[in-house]
């Protein structure tokens, strides 16, 4: 009776209990759940190598050890893969068994076999081993943090809820110099810049105290002695309910940035006090394009303050009837980002109307982009312009009107010319004089008229040139140029027997006006022809260049009978300025081609030797 109830306990208690019998270890009382755990077939009397379920072939031998030795034994969290057996098609589960193999034996203390009891400890495993995976991810995270700490250019820390450092990183040690055996609680604040200690040390403690973070900011010294200013930050680590009882954080330098905003806002200061000194309209605006700063002199100039101005002030200054093109243009820099200039007619503080030229420029920095704008009086410079562009308008149509006057009155002239001339060769051809110095006098009267002729026709080109000075300018070859000129004075060069030497290779083209070019080199080629000296072949050489500067110049130098310059040489190129009187000519022809080079940006040197020659140097451009 009595092992029939306890027979029925077993049967339903939820451990595993089975006996197995015999050295070959059969089946003998199996419970349910022992029947769950081995597949639920287990029939009494056959060997457990039959019918193992699913027991691994190395507990079957550990029990077949316990068996033969007599000695039990424990397998602990000994895994178990099971499934719902009225599931076939179920997936395998992994649970997790404490076994208990213990030795059976007889009245004769035999070997009788084994019992097995099986406790089921798979939630208890599963946390164990979840416990391990975390701690090892705790470990692999803690290695990556102290990595990443003391790789970093700060110093880490952590400090209890006494103010005690737990942790310092090791780039303290290198930023103070000292020994990593130091007393890092003692040393620390030692180190702070006594007019800072103070504060810090109350500001760390208040946090602490109050269970909050702190930021501030303190001079802490090198290891060079040197104090540099830091930003301390720390952050509780909370545990609610309860308080915190460590804060973690971070020492950085901040001395450059420190350094720098001190040295920027002296700049702004600076800038501002210029920008109140200067006798300008000056103000900034904000990239919507709102005025948000006027300088000391706008509020002089307008006799408003600033808030009277307001966002657009100067807009309104200006005179009414300019005042909408002006605001429309700019809103179109504001939205393009276009430098903004005009000139406006602004107001002033006794109501006067003066000419502005109002400026702003966009520039971006690491606070956004604004505008910087100034409104500069000109109104005194405009209207000496206005007044010039009168007098210059005034000039140039008196210059026309002369000009216009010397090429008629030379092209009238010539007709009494013409009449003067025929009547003194009827004169000559008719007449007849008892005068000994008849020829003499004759020949002054034809040279006096052939002086006239000539002095006409130089008026005559003179004016025609200068009128040809604003010509557009082109590539020109200098050597095509030269041979057109030379071609036309071919009688000249005929004449005096002259051998013409060019050397351009240097400077072959140059970029101006063609009838200048022409104008230029016709008449240094003739007066080099006219000076030619009677005893020697003419010989002239021209020669372009590059001068010192980087500008293209041409040399015309010949061997001819030379002048003496004066010492004034601005003399040397007047209108009808004559440096050989015996030589025939009308003294106009340097002028012009000063006029022409001038006109232009360049000059004219000449060097000369009496009986050696005489040597032009063009410089076409300064």
């Amino acid at each position: 009776m009595h092992d029939h109830q306890l027979q029925s306990i077993l049967r339903h208690m939820p451990a595993g209990i089975a006996t197995l019998l015999g050295p070959e270890l059969r089946y003998g009382f199996v419970n349910e759940a022992m029947q769950a755990l081995l597949g639920g077939h287990t029939p009494t009397g056959e060997p457990l190598a039959e019918h193992r379920g699913g027991l691994a072939a190395d507990l079957l031998e550990v029990m077949q050890q316990v068996y033969l030795s007599g000695r039990p034994y424990v397998a602990k969290a000994y895994p178990f893969a099971s499934s719902d057996p009225e599931l076939p098609n179920a997936t395998a589960t992994k649970r997790y068994f404490d076994l208990a193999l213990e030795p059976l034996h007889d009245e004769n203390d035999q070997p009788q076999g084994l019992l097995l009891f099986a406790v089921d400890v798979t939630g208890q495993e599963e946390a164990r081993q979840r416990a391990h995976e975390l701690s090892l991810e705790t470990r692999r995270l803690d290695a990556r943090l102290r990595v990443l700490t003391e790789t970093a250019p700060q110093i880490t820390f952590t400090v209890d809820a006494e103010g005690q450092y737990e942790y310092v990183s090791p780039q303290w040690y290198y930023f103070t110099g000292q020994p990593p055996t130091a007393d890092l609680n003692a040393i620390w604040p030692l180190l702070i810049h006594p007019d800072d200690r103070l504060r810090a040390l109350y500001h760390a403690d208040a946090a602490r105290a109050a269970g909050v973070g702190w930021s501030f900011e303190y001079r802490l010294r090198r290891h060079d002695g040197q104090y540099r200013w830091m930003l301390s930050r720390a952050l509780p680590e909370l545990h609610a309910p309860d308080k915190p009882v460590f804060w973690h954080g971070a020492v950085t330098e901040v001395h450059d940035q420190r350094e720098l905003s001190e040295v920027l806002r002296r700049g702004e200061a600076e800038l501002r006090f210029l920008a109140d000194s200067i006798p300008q309209l000056i103000w900034t605006a904000t990239a919507e394009g709102f005025i948000d700063y006027y300088n000391q002199h706008t509020g002089d100039y307008t006799g408003l303050s600033a808030q009277e101005l307001g966002p657009t002030g100067w807009v309104a200054l200006l005179d009414s009837s300019e005042q909408a093109a002006a605001a429309r243009r700019w809103v179109h820099s504001v939205a393009s980002g276009d430098d903004y200039e005009g000139l406006y007619r602004m107001r002033r503080h006794d109501g006067q109307y003066r000419w502005h030229i109002i400026r702003a420029r966009q520039l971006a920095d690491s606070r956004g982009l604004r505008w910087f704008g100034a409104c500069t009086d000109v109104d005194d410079q405009h209207r000496l312009r206005e007044v010039l562009q009168t007098q210059y308008d005034e000039l140039a149509r008196t210059n026309r009107d002369l000009d216009t006057f010397v090429y008629t009155a030379s092209h009238d002239l010539k007709q009494p010319l013409f009449n003067l001339r025929g009547l003194f060769e009827e004169l000559r051809r008719t007449a007849t004089f008892q005068d000994p110095e008849q020829e003499q006098l004759l020949a002054m009267v034809d040279e006096a008229l052939s002086q006239l002729d000539g002095t006409l026709q130089e008026l005559a080109a003179t004016v025609q040139d200068q009128r040809e000075l604003a010509a557009p300018t082109e590539n020109l070859d200098l050597r095509s140029v030269l041979e057109e000129v030379l071609l036309g004075l071919r009688t000249q060069v005929q004449e005096v027997k002259a051998t013409i030497d060019l050397e351009l290779s240097a400077a072959p083209t140059l970029v101006y006006g063609r009838a200048n070019l022409r104008s230029v080199l016709h008449n240094l080629l003739s007066n080099a022809l006219k000076f030619a000296d009677p005893n020697r072949p003419a010989h002239v050489q021209i020669i372009s260049s590059i001068s010192e500067a980087g500008q293209p110049q041409l040399t015309v130098q010949d061997n001819g009978v030379g002048m003496e310059l004066r010492q004034d040489p601005a003399t040397f190129f007047q209108l009808f300025e004559r440096q050989n009187p015996q030589v025939p000519g009308a003294g106009v022809g340097l002028y012009l081609v000063q006029r022409i080079l001038d006109s232009r940006g360049g000059h004219l040197e000449v060097t000369s030797t009496v009986g050696q020659g005489t040597t032009f140097t063009v410089h076409w451009f300064e």
